[in-house]
């Protein structure tokens, strides 16, 4: 194997042997993808470090249409001679499925982008920091939760460096170097007279950043309803951790919700939630047609809803948008992986719903001319197939903020951070709760609550929006581990909004009894 180091120069030099080969064999289009996926996992517990995990993976996959039909093969053996055999392995497959296949591959055309890099815009390497320093910062987070009120503290760093090289027959060369970042904890206060325990999870939300994503700017702040503070592209571990634990603590005396009609305004870091599983996951196109059912089910959004040109998916302030280029998100890259440039496209614009999410060898069937660049593969190991890109709520174009929608609510809740969910295999309908939860009586904020969710159906919920935030307000909520496929992949990506209003939204209590 040569060294996972080597420059572009080098990866071209493999690449071109492998798609010569897949070439020579008989295919009539190959991509060779050359990755090293570094991943650093830091978990404490209290005072403690539970575990510290590193990890560095480095091969070959090789795709290719042979006979009308798609192969694919991979290695971690880098060399010319591994990959030869992978590319020839790669045009037996697809020879061999192509007795079987009664629909050949069609793809729409895409542009060779000749010797290209793109990179994450970084400021600090998070793994050329020491690991104490992390370990550090993390611990004295638990600290400060537990100085606030909590008894138990369980915290997790997750940093993610993606070196990715793509070409492909068509003359491309792609070299991009990507950078994730997720801190995440969870504190928990206990009431042993009352036998009971409430956790509050952290309001982090991963990003595509490097470490100073953990160094806060006092201009990044964005002031909460609820007393606390938010950032957009920083996060103050042990400000949110002080919080939290002063957060979990009174939830053990908050009152329990009555159930009822309730406006809701909620915070983009909950929100991003209830957008991935309403909107992100039906308008993948493969859920669509039906090709693709695991982990999300299909989808209630069905090609003849889009053909007639006017399906109500939400209100006119609703305009949902999808991408793979917004600064410091998750899904951000230069192109996909398939060598397709990124762009934004409309999902549902004004209420109406007007497109899909499409890769190459689908974008033809809703008449598209290109692939929309939302191609992905979790490693070089693995098939890159079509992922659900940035899926976001378009701000709202007047200027107003959380604090003033808050006066304008007379009887609702506030919510924030994300909790546990449940909706149908359709993505239809669907019931969410959340992290925190804040009673709004008279245009105040009177105090906590518990056991609170709210249900459903994703027409009905997008068409009771009443208002939305400005540009200002606007933040990412993200999904690190977001699965697919058989064999399962995971992939990460984000969810744009600002602080959004939902009136007349059926609210249960969760609680129990016994």
């Amino acid at each position: 194997m040569l060294d996972p180091l080597m420059d572009a120069s080098q990866k071209k030099v493999l690449a071109d042997v492998g798609l010569n080969t897949a070439k020579m064999s008989g295919a009539s289009y190959a991509d060779v993808r050359i990755g090293r996926y570094l991943n650093q996992y830091v978990f404490t517990r209290e005072d403690k470090v539970q575990n510290i995990v590193n990890t560095e993976s480095f091969g070959v996959g090789v795709r290719v249409i042979a006979n009308g039909t798609w192969g694919f093969a991979a290695t971690s053996d880098v060399t010319e001679e591994g990959i030869k055999k992978a590319a020839d392995q790669a045009v037996a497959i697809a020879k061999a499925n192509a007795s079987i296949n009664t629909e050949p591959v069609k793809l729409v055309p895409v542009k060779g982008y000749g010797e290209v890099s793109w990179k994450t815009p970084i400021e600090t390497n998070g793994f050329e920091v020491p690991v104490s320093e992390k370990v550090d910062l993390i611990l004295s987070a638990n600290a400060a939760a537990m100085e606030a009120g909590a008894n138990f503290v369980n915290s997790a760093l997750f940093l993610v460096n993606e070196q990715k090289y793509f070409a492909s027959t068509e003359g491309s060369y792609i070299d991009q170097d990507i950078h994730r970042i997720w801190p995440t904890f969870g504190a928990t206060a206990i009431d042993p007279q009352a036998g009971k325990f409430k956790s509050r999870q952290g309001l982090g939300a991963p990003m595509g950043m490097g470490y100073e994503y953990l160094v806060p700017q006092d201009s990044e702040k964005i002031a909460s309803p609820a007393g606390f503070n938010l950032y957009r592209y920083r996060y103050d571990w042990l400000e949110d951790a002080r919080m939290a634990g002063a957060q979990a603590k009174e939830m053990l005396s908050a009152k329990s919700i009555e159930p009822g009609k309730y406006s809701l305004v909620l915070e983009p870091n909950h929100l991003g939630l209830t957008i991935h599983e309403s909107v992100g996951h039906p308008l993948e196109l493969d859920r669509v047609l039906g090709y693709e059912a695991n982990y999300a089910g299909t989808s209630f959004a069905t090609l003849d809803k889009w053909e007639s040109g006017n399906f109500n998916y939400g209100n006119e302030k609703v305009n949902l948008f999808a991408d793979k280029q917004q600064k410091h998100s998750l899904g951000a890259v230069g192109y996909d992986d398939e060598g397709v440039e990124t762009k934004e496209w409309d999902l549902v614009k004004e209420g109406t719903l007007v497109n899909y999410q499409a890769i190459r060898d689908q974008a033809h069937i809703i008449n598209e001319s290109e692939s929309h660049g939302c191609c992905y593969s979790q490693s070089w190991a693995d098939v890159q197939f079509q992922r659900m890109p940035n899926v976001s709520l378009r701000p709202g174009n007047e200027q107003y903020s959380a604090m003033d929608m808050v006066k304008d609510v007379e009887d609702g809740i506030y919510i924030a951070g994300r909790g546990s969910y449940s909706i149908d295999q359709q993505r239809y309908n669907f019931q969410f709760g959340g992290t925190v939860f804040y009673e709004i009586k008279n245009g105040e904020v009177t105090g906590m609550l518990n056991d609170v969710a709210y249900q459903s159906n994703t027409q009905e919920f997008w068409n009771s929006v009443t208002k939305i935030c400005d540009e200002s307000d606007y933040r990412l909520f993200g999904s690190f581990f977001d699965g697919k496929g058989q064999p399962s992949q995971i992939s990460s990506v984000s969810h744009g909004s600002s602080t959004t209003r939902f009136d007349g939204v059926t609210v249960i209590n969760t609680g129990r009894s016994i």
